[in-house]
C-alpha cells in the first residue's frame, strides 16, 4: 500500500465510526456494552467519548497535515514488525499507536490489555474490510510479545522496570505514569471552570490527561471549583466509582485530613500530582512565573497543562485536555519519528 492509500483507508474508517455512532447502529452498541460487562470502568457515556474523539482525527486534512510533518521516507512500506502493548485504563487508549505503526507502513503486533479486549480488534476489523491489506499488517497476540523488531509499551513504572528489562535491547518506546495538572489564576469564567470538570472526570480521571491535580493562587475561594463541578454529579450512581469516594472520604475523615467534599468528590491539599479516583489534589502559589518555571522544570512527570489566557508556558484550554491532537504524543516522545527511524 502507498501513504496515500492508508491514509484514504482511515479517512473512510473514519467516516464510517461517525455514520454509526450518529445512527446507534446495533453492532456497535454491542461491543460498547460488551466492553462496558468486561471492565466497568468503561462506562458507555465515556466509551461513545472516546471513539467519537477517535472518529473526528480521523479527517482527510487532519491525517494529511499530520503526515505531511514528516519525510516522506517514514512512510514506505516495511515488513518491520512493531510489538505494541496497550494499556487498558481508558477505551481505546491504545488507538493511536495503532494508528501511527500502520499509517507507517510497518506491521502492528498487539498485546492488548485484558481490561480492554474487544474494542480495538472490533476497530481493527472494520479498517480490514475497507482495505483488506491491511489484514497482513494486523496481528493480535494474547500473551508475551514474540517476534517482532521494535516496542511501544505503555505501562505503570513497575511495569516499565520490567519492560526496560525485557526489551531494552529493541529499539523502543517505553512509557510511564505520568500526571495533568490545571493552573487557575482566579481570572477563570464559570464556562472555563465547568470544561475544567470535563478534563477532571471524563474517564473517571483514570487517564494520564486527567487533571488530578490544579494550583490555586492563595486566598482563592475554593468551594467555587466545586459549585461548578455538579454537573457531573451522577458520578455517584456509579458503583465503582462511588466506592472509591467512600473509601478515601473514610480515610480522610479517620485521619482528620482537611478537605472539602461535594457529594462526589474530595479536594484536598497535598503536594503530590499523583490523586486517587474521586481526589482532586491543590497546591496554592504566591507567584505564577515561579510556579511555570517550576513546571518547566519537573516537566517529565506531566502530560499536560490545563489553564486559561495569561500563562506562558505552553498549556491546553480547559475543557481539551482529553481531546489530544495527532501530533500530540502521550510522554511526548514523537511514535512516528521514532517508526521512520527503524530500518
Amino acid at each position: 500500500m502507498t501513504i496515500e492509500q492508508r491514509i484514504q483507508a482511515f479517512i473512510e474508517l473514519g467516516n464510517a465510526i461517525r455514520t454509526d455512532l450518529a445512527a446507534n447502529d446495533e453492532v456497535l452498541e454491542n461491543i460498547i456494552v460488551k466492553a462496558k460487562v468486561h471492565n466497568p470502568w468503561f462506562d458507555p457515556r465515556f466509551t461513545r467519548i472516546a471513539i467519537s474523539s477517535i472518529a473526528n482525527l480521523l479527517t482527510a486534512d487532519k491525517l494529511r497535515s499530520w503526515v505531511g510533518n514528516y519525510e516522506y521516507s517514514y512512510f514506505v512500506e516495511s515488513n518491520t514488525r512493531v510489538g505494541v502493548i496497550m494499556a487498558g485504563n481508558l477505551p481505546m487508549v491504545g488507538f493511536h499507536d495503532f494508528l501511527s505503526v500502520l499509517i507507517s507502513g510497518k506491521i502492528f503486533k498487539g498485546k492488548l490489555s485484558t481490561q480492554d479486549e474487544h474494542l480495538l480488534p472490533f476497530f481493527a476489523d472494520k479498517l480490514i474490510a475497507i482495505e483488506p491489506a491491511f489484514k497482513s499488517k494486523i496481528e493480535f497476540v494474547p500473551h508475551l510479545l514474540k517476534e517482532f523488531d521494535a516496542v511501544i509499551a505503555t505501562g505503570s513504572n513497575n511495569s516499565a522496570r520490567y519492560f526496560d528489562y525485557y526489551f531494552g535491547k529493541y529499539p523502543h518506546i517505553i512509557r510511564r505514569n505520568r500526571n495533568s495538572v490545571a493552573i487557575i489564576t482566579g481570572d477563570e469564567s464559570k464556562e472555563e471552570l465547568k470544561m475544567l470538570a470535563d478534563d477532571v472526570y471524563l474517564y473517571f480521571g483514570l487517564g494520564c490527561r486527567s487533571i488530578s491535580k490544579i494550583f490555586i493562587p492563595k486566598g482563592y475561594d475554593l468551594p467555587r471549583i466545586l459549585d461548578n463541578f455538579q454537573h457531573y454529579v451522577n458520578l455517584h450512581e456509579h458503583t465503582k466509582y462511588f466506592n472509591n469516594y467512600e473509601y478515601n472520604k473514610s480515610i480522610f475523615l479517620l485521619n482528620k485530613v482537611a478537605h472539602f467534599d461535594n457529594g462526589f468528590h474530595l479536594l484536598t491539599k497535598n503536594d503530590s500530582y499523583a490523586s486517587p479516583v474521586s481526589v482532586l489534589h491543590y497546591e496554592e502559589y504566591d507567584d505564577l512565573e515561579v510556579l511555570e518555571r517550576r513546571l518547566i522544570v519537573e516537566k517529565e512527570q506531566l502530560q499536560c497543562i490545563v489553564g486559561g489566557e495569561g500563562l506562558s508556558i505552553l498549556h491546553e484550554k480547559f475543557g481539551n485536555s482529553q481531546y489530544p491532537k495527532l501530533n500530540e504524543y502521550a510522554d511526548n516522545v514523537d511514535v512516528i519519528s521514532f517508526l521512520g527511524g527503524l530500518s
